[in-house]
């Protein structure tokens, strides 16, 4: 037997132990002490006062692209950690598979909210949310809705069952926002935590404050958060609305987004009988949500739903492919299900199964009787899946109020399509169901039935069979949360998740100055012309540089070339009387995507230059309909620079706007291009 190790926590920068002996926390397979936890001491508005004055300022300081480069290179730093990890792992119980969805799925989380930032986010501190809105008809009054980080701390309260991907999923998209950190892990497997956050500070990427952890109980924690700060929270239902209904949450009206218990179903189809590959996929993925991490998933799958029809035979299929999950050592070869993460959590699903047996009956495994291939089952928190039946789901309340947090699920019947969504339903709010068919209809009425009580909806079905990511799988660019029971909350979803840490705000004023607020160019702010915007370089570059383009009329043999040239031969461009029966056009007009390659050819400078590439449009819109002997002219003004990080080139947005002769708007779109940071390229590539 090993000594244990005593956790720290990380406040105030610096590794800090709790002052009194502590608890024991032991290995969930073998029940040998792992590590000791205690947090008393710690003086926590001392570390909500350091996220925020440390931390805050750097994080605010940086870019959307400076903090996702940030994460990128902490998520690369810490996948080539891993196995180090995956060892500490085992004490969780988790199987090596187990391990991976935390490990590698907490990094890759963090990881793909680093790529989406670089993409869709610019290389700015301000984020714009909508278009501007006009205020006043002579333009010099406008509103843009922006947004900016917190200037608080975000308090992350964990649940035990993913120590790692717990943790990041919820970091990663709060430090884009720039908001620092404050993460309190569940104490069984904080120990897993407390290692990932030692090796985050030891590769000293992030700034000082930016994460910091408690390792124990978070005594008056909540007594010291402020209307900047946002509090987070994943367990219990219970513990989650005593938290949510905290005086000073109350009082401040503090952010709280809450992930609480979950009755998750999974919809068996009516054509989704035995034999197709609907069945098999539904047996295979309800075995799997039981037996992943042992069942400890919030998503797991609690609630069977079936067609009565196929009720034996799908019992008949779970039975045979639960009795062959070997329980044992997760780190064993051949192990496919580990311990529960406690002996007291043992006891706690045992206790649940006993409130379902109530309203169900046990059809497959013995929650008494354990069986394992290795371990001792007396020390280790083993537990074989069991399967359960409610023969009358409409009057059995356990089962759609009570869940066992471990590998149990209830099979219940229905007879129609109205019957599974009711049942569904009465769940009170999940975060996901799976609906499993290969019937259109049946997919319509399923998912729009079960969408208002669900965060998530899984539709499964052969074509989808081996790209699918699973029922129980929350995946960094989806929205993870669940209306009623489910919490309430809404964590990562890409980019939406970023903005939950930021104030959306409403900025009024003069064109010019929302212009310098929000580092984009709109209709009325300054405009610089001169030289050709496109022989600037972006060092020489600036937002409001505009081209005023010289004109060309367009004429019926434009039209008429245009149209023979490209095959496109809509009638309102070739066929007068056609063309002005239609309610839109007086006279046979010119095509949109030709007036967009005459604007083209009005605004583009053809010499080489640092206009490098031009890769797309967007909200491309022809307003008024072009005729023959119209005369188009453009104004092209650079609406907004976004350099990219770690390269020799940029993204610039140009706001392009092609008029007719009368001064109306023809169409109106942005185009998009990279242009290079120096020019020549030489004098770039030799600096």
């Amino acid at each position: 037997m090993t000594t244990p190790r005593r956790l720290e926590s990380y406040v105030c920068g610096c590794w800090t132990p709790g002052s009194q002996p502590g608890q024991t926390l032991l290995d969930a397979a073998t029940g040998e002490p792992v590590a000791v936890i205690d947090s008393t001491g710690i003086d926590f508005a001392a570390a909500l006062a350091h996220g925020r004055e440390a931390a805050g300022p750097r994080l605010r300081a940086m870019s959307f692209h400076e903090r996702a480069g940030m994460l990128k290179a902490l998520g690369l730093a810490l996948m080539a950690q891993k196995e180090e990890f995956y060892a500490e792992s085992l004490h969780t119980g988790a199987t090596r598979t187990d391990g991976w969805v935390d490990i590698e799925g907490g990094i890759g989380t963090m990881l793909t909210f680093a790529s989406k930032a670089r993409r869709e986010l610019p290389n700015a501190r301000v984020l714009t949310d909508g278009d501007v809105e006009p205020l006043s008809k002579d333009g010099s009054f406008s509103a843009q809705h922006i947004l900016t980080p917190l200037h608080g701390v975000a308090v992350h309260i964990n649940a035990f069952n993913f120590p790692i991907w717990g943790m990041l999923e919820k970091i990663a998209p709060t430090l884009l926002a720039g908001m620092p950190c404050l993460v309190k892990p569940a104490s069984q497997t904080a120990y897993l935590t407390e290692l990932m956050v030692r090796r985050i500070v030891e590769t000293g990427i992030l700034p000082e404050g930016a994460l910091q952890l408690i390792c124990g109980s978070v005594g008056d924690l909540l007594d010291h958060v402020t209307e900047q700060d946002a509090v987070t929270f994943t367990g219990s239902a219970w513990t989650g609305r005593k938290l949510k209904t905290h005086p000073a949450v109350i009082a401040n009206s503090v952010r709280f987004t809450m992930e609480a218990d979950s009755l998750n179903a999974a919809i068996l189809g009516p054509d989704a009988v035995a034999g197709t590959p609907e069945f098999d996929l539904f047996v295979r993925e309800v075995a799997r949500e039981m037996t992943v991490k042992a069942g400890q998933k919030c998503t797991a799958i609690r609630r069977v739903i079936a067609p009565r029809a196929q009720v034996d035979a799908l019992v008949a299929a779970l039975d045979e492919r639960l009795g062959k999950t070997a329980v044992g050592l997760p780190g064993d070869e051949g192990v496919r299900m580990g311990p529960l993460a406690s002996l007291d959590q043992r006891e706690e699903v045992r206790e649940r199964i006993r409130d379902l047996q109530a309203a169900a009956e046990i059809v497959a495994g013995d929650p008494d009787a354990v069986r394992v291939t290795s371990g001792d089952a007396a020390r280790g928190a083993f537990l074989n899946p069991v399967l359960m039946y409610a023969a009358k789901p409409f009057a059995a309340g356990a089962v759609h109020e009570v869940e066992a947090f471990g590998p149990v699920s209830t099979v219940m019947p229905y007879d129609d399509l109205d019957e599974a969504v009711a049942l569904a339903r009465m769940g009170r709010g999940s975060l996901v169901t799976s609906v499993f068919t290969d019937d259109p209809k049946v997919a319509e009425e399923l998912v729009l039935g079960t969408a208002p009580w669900h965060g998530r909806v899984l539709i499964g079905n052969r074509a989808s069979a081996k790209s699918s990511t699973g029922h129980g799988s929350p995946l960094a660019p989806l929205v993870h949360g669940g209306p009623g029971r489910a919490g309430g909350g809404e964590e990562m979803g890409g980019i939406r998740g970023v903005k939950h840490y930021m104030q959306r705000t409403a900025v009024q004023g003069a064109p010019r100055l929302l212009s310098a607020v929000t580092g984009r160019w709109i209709p009325g702010a300054d405009v610089r012309q001169g030289e050709h915007p496109f022989r600037k370089s972006l060092a020489e570059l600036r937002i409001g540089d505009q081209l005023v383009t010289a004109t060309r009329t367009v004429t019926r043999e434009d039209v008429e070339h245009f149209a023979h040239f490209t095959g496109d031969t809509f009638y309102a461009h070739m066929d007068e009387a056609a063309a002005k029966a239609n309610p839109f056009f007086d006279d046979r007009v010119a095509h949109g995507y030709l007036i967009a390659s005459f604007a083209a050819g009005l605004f583009v400078e053809p010499n080489p230059g640092p206009v490098l590439a031009n890769y797309g449009v967007d909200n491309l819109r022809f307003l008024t309909p072009v005729y023959f002997g119209d005369t188009l002219q453009v104004r092209l003004t650079c609406k907004e620079i976004n350099p990219r990080e770690n390269a020799g080139h940029g993204e610039v947005r140009w706001d392009c706007q092609v008029t007719n002769q009368k001064g109306e708007v023809v169409a109106q779109y942005d185009v998009l291009t990279m242009v290079a940071k120096e020019w020549p390229l030489a004098q770039a590539a030799a600096q």
